[in-house]
């Protein structure tokens, strides 16, 4: 064979050459393999592999993404709840998971009390009107009151699995509403009782109206009942046609306590005065049924709603993400603000139309209710956020996690 022929390689029928190699190459150096790496075009998304993975660079930046001022991790499980101290708006209350509470200052998250004994989550914490007293209960319906200033448990009761709890604007009483309908109230440490009939349905959410000498209380069957706290009798119960037709899922009123705002699993927010009991309009967004939904009445649930305590607007918020912002006196919608998951809870500043929102995933957002505009976004959270409570001065807000935190946020901004 001619010599000239060894490289010659013969193809047979449909083959065909994928590529040649130089056996008599030598290897590339170090150097040269450098070389022709910075000549590739690297597209912006080859960050990730095919399966999608980021790198741990940015694994690590999305990790320390922290907004907060301070972080309160005494919780071993999920925080449930959260409420300021109404005097100073000093001290935080979280409960969680754990079977406990913790009192903390929110300044440098000193716990001045932890709150024990307690059999199940504690899904119910806050502090009575003039701080003095802080309450503690937990899913099981045992429920503890406590001394802040010597630390010491003053008064307990138990009762069926506990929905909600509610302090007095102005004495020491006590409010609770159970899963059995049942809605109790005692004189914290007195322990004078007294209990409001149950209809029969779950007493889903209630509040204390700002005269003191009322309640109104939300049921599963979609009704409302409004209580005379003296005598204990029902002065409205709305039910009927211009009702919810879904269970309440939280209830707010406004100032002088003469309007309520209902949010049921329907779908809808009901205008109720508490001094006929008559539903003045009924809130909506388009879309209030769940996507995908085969029963008429799954709806997008309503989860939290408040009166702007300034203007003449009040907010919904609902389980798609949702935060809807109604003209009061016309009931005009006049901004959707979209969330990218479902919203927890919502809170208006005491003194401004800002209006705050925390949801499932994990970020607390500002408002501006007049324009629909996003102010602010704060993050740090690395699970969903399952309450939140802003001070009165709104410059800070401190959010409960399912991350098993509690985080401070300072919410004072320049452009504020």
């Amino acid at each position: 064979m001619d010599p000239a022929d060894e490289n010659i390689v013969e193809i047979h029928g449909d083959e065909e050459i994928i590529e040649v190699f130089d056996l008599n190459e030598t290897e590339p150096e170090p150097e040269d393999l450098a070389d022709e790496l910075d000549n590739v075009d690297f597209e912006e998304d080859d960050h990730k592999d095919d399966e999608g993975w980021e790198t741990e660079d940015e694994m690590e930046a999305e990790a320390e993404q922290d907004d907060s001022e301070l972080t309160f991790s005494k919780h071993t499980g999920s925080v449930f709840c959260v409420s300021l101290d109404p005097a100073t708006n000093s001290l935080a209350v979280t409960g969680g998971e754990d079977d406990k509470a913790f009192v903390w200052r929110v300044s440098d998250g000193e716990v001045l009390l932890e709150c024990t004994g307690h059999k199940d989550s504690v899904t119910c914490a806050m502090f009575s009107h003039d701080s003095s007293l802080v309450a503690s209960g937990d899913m099981s319906g045992l429920i503890k009151v406590w001394k802040v200033e010597t630390k010491e448990e003053i008064w307990s009761f138990e009762v069926e699995d506990l929905e909600w709890l509610d302090w007095h604007p102005c004495a020491p009483v006590l409010m609770a509403g159970t899963d059995d309908g049942s809605v109790w109230m005692w004189k914290v440490p007195a322990g004078g009782c007294k209990t409001f009939q149950s209809p029969g349905f779950q007493a889903t959410t209630g509040k204390i109206l700002p005269d003191g000498k009322r309640a109104a209380v939300g049921y599963e069957d979609g009704t409302v009942r409004v209580w005379d706290l003296k005598h204990g009798n029902v002065i409205h119960a709305v039910k009927g046609q211009d009702s919810h037709v879904g269970a309440l899922t939280c209830l707010a009123c406004n100032k002088d306590g003469s309007l309520l705002l209902t949010g049921s699993v329907d779908g809808s927010a009901k205008l109720i005065n508490t001094s006929t009991g008559k539903v003045v309009g009924t809130l909506t967004v388009e879309g209030g049924k769940a996507e995908g939904s085969q029963d008429e009445e799954e709806s997008n649930s309503v989860e939290s709603v408040g009166f702007c305590s300034i203007l003449p607007l009040i907010a919904v918020a609902f389980l798609d993400g949702t935060l809807a912002v109604f003209d009061l006196s016309t009931q005009a919608l006049r901004h959707k603000c979209l969330h990218q998951a479902g919203i927890v809870h919502l809170q208006w500043e005491e003194s401004s139309p800002v209006v705050s929102t925390c949801s499932l995933d994990g970020a607390l957002r500002l408002w501006d209710a007049r324009s629909g505009g996003l102010l602010s976004e704060f993050r740090g959270h690395s699970a969903e956020i399952l309450d939140f409570a802003v001070n009165r001065e709104a410059s800070l807000a401190v959010t409960a996690s399912g991350d098993n935190r509690a985080k401070v946020f300072c919410l004072q901004r320049p452009d504020r």
